[in-house]
């Protein structure tokens, strides 16, 4: 009877690499493909090389648009400063009087006459009586010389120009007068308010912040 060849027995040492390691060794990691290699890092001290960078193009929507003013597109110019106020306790009939030592005191401190407005809510200061009595045309030229001390009551004192002191003297008169003649004489004063009379009634007038 003839002998059927027996089927090669394949040995474990001699099969291919095995799909799980044997004990106690590790299988081999997979190696990733090398891509292109980054710019090697500047070293610290050595700044790589600078590249140039484009412009950037700034449409109308980038640019920010310039906020407008409170009034509009231009700011408003500053408003001048309020001036300080001087209150000097007077009764009507030394009113005036109190008003042309202030003058005086202005005067000597280096003012000059041209800078002085003396307002009166009563009777009429005697310069400006006198100087009427020439009539209006040439008092008021006096006035606009601006080149002395100027004197005028209350019912003609809105056409006063703005000087730096104006000087009030509360001697009598309605008491209308002085409600007229206090806020006027404080927005004709660039610099400094001095009113002479009595401080209860200046101050239900202009406040008791007076």
């Amino acid at each position: 009877m003839p002998l059927i060849p027996e089927e090669p027995q394949i040995h474990e040492s001699a099969q291919g690499p095995r799909a799980t390691p044997a004990t106690g060794r590790t299988a081999p990691t997979p190696r990733p493909v090398p891509g292109p290699r980054p710019a090697a890092p500047s070293r610290p001290g050595r700044p790589g090389p600078l590249r140039p960078t484009p412009p950037v193009q700034r449409t109308p929507r980038d640019v920010a648009p310039a906020k407008p003013g409170p009034s509009g597109p231009a700011a408003p110019a500053a408003t001048a400063a309020s001036p300080q106020i001087q209150l000097i306790p007077a009764s009507a009939e030394g009113a005036l009087d109190a008003a042309e030592e202030a003058v005086d005191l202005l005067l000597d401190s280096g003012r000059a006459p041209g800078d002085v407005l003396v307002i009166t809510t009563g009777a009429q200061h005697p310069w400006a009586e006198h100087e009427l009595s020439f009539g209006e045309t040439s008092y008021w030229a006096q006035h606009d010389a601006g080149d002395d001390v100027f004197y005028a009551d209350a019912a003609l004192a809105s056409r006063a120009a703005t000087r730096p002191v104006v000087v009030v003297a509360v001697n009598g008169g309605a008491a209308s007068a002085a409600a007229t003649a206090l806020p006027l004489a404080h927005s004709r004063a660039g610099a400094l308010l001095i009113v002479c009379g009595d401080p209860q009634q200046i101050n239900s007038v202009l406040g008791a912040g007076v």
